[in-house]
């Protein structure tokens, strides 16, 4: 069995979700979403979601990680602050060595509605079925346990491929 921490960065919002996945079974441990005080200045922000984050990391003990890629938007200060999130996002699981794996926003649809070009809706629907006691209080965290789902199918599927490969 191996405990997944989701991630689903945002400077004024970030979204995480932790999942136990045995085999191809899931279950929902935590979701929730960390947010900001927009009044602060952008180093306390990133001080605040490093220290949440931290003590996520801590009370939960993720084997491993995953965290969505930052998209880009018309809005360039608007990324650059996104990539800020995202980079304390990557950060604090690897200060606790804690592997991280990174995921598109299509790869992360695809798998958990089986199209990449599915709506934050459509993803938070599936996620409910798929963990049915996860909280869901924003669609942030329904993102963070997507996020932690596609990790899940996609370690299981290279699992799969490297037992096959030992067996040939």
């Amino acid at each position: 069995m191996v405990r997944i921490l989701g991630i689903d960065p945002g400077l004024r919002f970030t979204g995480w979700g932790v999942v136990t996945a045995q085999g191809n079974r899931l279950s929902h441990v935590a979701d929730g979403v960390i947010a900001t005080d927009s009044a602060l200045s952008v180093p306390e922000r990133l001080r605040h979601l490093h220290d949440a984050l931290l003590e996520l990391a801590r009370n939960f003990a993720p084997d491993e990680a995953a965290v969505e890629e930052t998209y880009v938007n018309r809005n360039g200060s608007a990324t650059l602050k996104l990539g800020y999130a995202r980079g304390v996002g990557l950060l604090v699981p690897m200060l606790l060595d804690i592997p991280v794996s990174e995921y598109g926003a299509k790869t992360v649809k695809r798998a958990v509605v089986g199209t990449g070009a599915a709506t934050k809706e459509q993803v938070g629907m599936m996620v409910r079925r798929i963990l049915p006691t996860a909280l869901l209080k924003r669609a942030d965290a329904a993102d963070a346990l997507a996020v932690a789902i596609c990790h899940a199918h996609h370690r299981a599927s290279a699992m799969h491929i490297a037992n096959a490969t030992r067996m040939a």
